[in-house]
């Protein structure tokens, strides 16, 4: 991860969908498939599902997978019982109450990595690094790190962090139809020795090719809660990635998915891609996938074409 010692599966779990598309018996059984595989790292938020997320991995803990064979990455910052500007609050005490809360909830006396959720203009980033350093040397947290910052935010926040407790992780979009970071946050984190979690890999799934011929019922494209995020991706120029990605994972003999994947998983600074699953058979598909090693030529032909 970066320039630290942690250590993580280049494949990481994401809960997001737990308690909204996926109960907790199916989230037993993807968690299980998933360290089958060689998985360790998992993420959570008690921003997910509103918390539900978070809870449903509690259960699973130890009664389904021993605690310690996981990487457990957690944030704080987001509040979603508040509203308006209020659902932000990074400040110490926000920060702290909002860790304490998880730790309690997932009955755990840490976090392996612990994230804080956004940028927080009112709060200022040496209080914030005090309390990433408090959570380090009180053991709550093994590792710390940030989630959404853009590149100057992520230089800012990483040049003041103390020596105790070192910005180690970025967990950002990255994708073939999602690389405005590479303009400034890739290079920031190359620069500070920050690993980068390529977070909604796939697109929200239109780089799995499902959409070229329009919105299935049963996709995400369809579910009111989803379907602003993935419309944005509809879009003219996003169809000619998805039909290079489609032509690629023909000639390969593999799935688009497969590819897309692949290519974000290997570009530079990106420690893990951090994919979500509605069931274990779509979970299925994404461990099958992170096996295939991406040509050099067809991932440079990939970069030429989603530019």
């Amino acid at each position: 991860m970066g320039a630290s010692g942690l250590r993580v599966s280049r494949l990481g779990l994401g809960t997001l969908s737990w308690g909204r598309g996926t109960d907790g018996d199916e989230a037993a059984a993807q968690l299980s498939a998933f360290v089958d595989a060689g998985g360790t790292l998992v993420d959570t938020s008690p921003a997910y599902g509103d918390g539900v997320a978070q809870r449903i991995l509690a259960e699973l803990l130890d009664d389904v997978v021993p605690r310690d064979q996981l990487v457990v990455s957690g944030s704080s910052g987001i509040d979603t019982s508040k509203v308006g500007a209020g659902r932000v609050d990074c400040s110490r005490a926000g920060l702290l109450t909002q860790l304490d809360r998880t730790l309690r909830e997932l009955g755990t006396d840490h976090l392996d990595l612990w994230q804080v959720a956004t940028w927080d203009p009112r709060t200022p980033v040496d209080e914030v690094a005090a309390a990433l350093e408090f959570a380090v040397t009180s053991g709550r947290a093994r590792y710390v790190g940030v989630r959404g910052y853009l590149g100057w935010q992520l230089a800012t926040a990483a040049a003041v962090a103390t020596r105790h407790a070192p910005l180690v992780a970025t967990q950002v979009e990255y994708s073939l139809l999602a690389r405005g970071v590479e303009e400034e946050l890739i290079p920031a984190a190359l620069h500070h020795g920050v690993g980068v979690f390529a977070a909604v890999p796939l697109a929200g799934g239109v780089l799995t090719g499902k959409y070229r011929d329009g919105i299935p019922a049963d996709s995400r494209g369809a579910d009111d809660v989803h379907t602003e995020e993935v419309r944005s991706y509809l879009t003219e120029p996003a169809a000619r990635v998805v039909e290079a990605v489609a032509t690629a994972a023909d000639g390969l003999g593999t799935s688009p998915l497969a590819v897309a994947l692949a290519w974000v998983r290997d570009r530079p600074a990106v420690a893990s891609t951090v994919v979500g699953a509605r069931d274990l058979a779509q979970l299925t598909g994404v461990l099958v996938a992170e096996e295939l090693e991406l040509p050099a030529a067809i991932a440079a032909a990939l970069d030429d074409v989603s530019a």
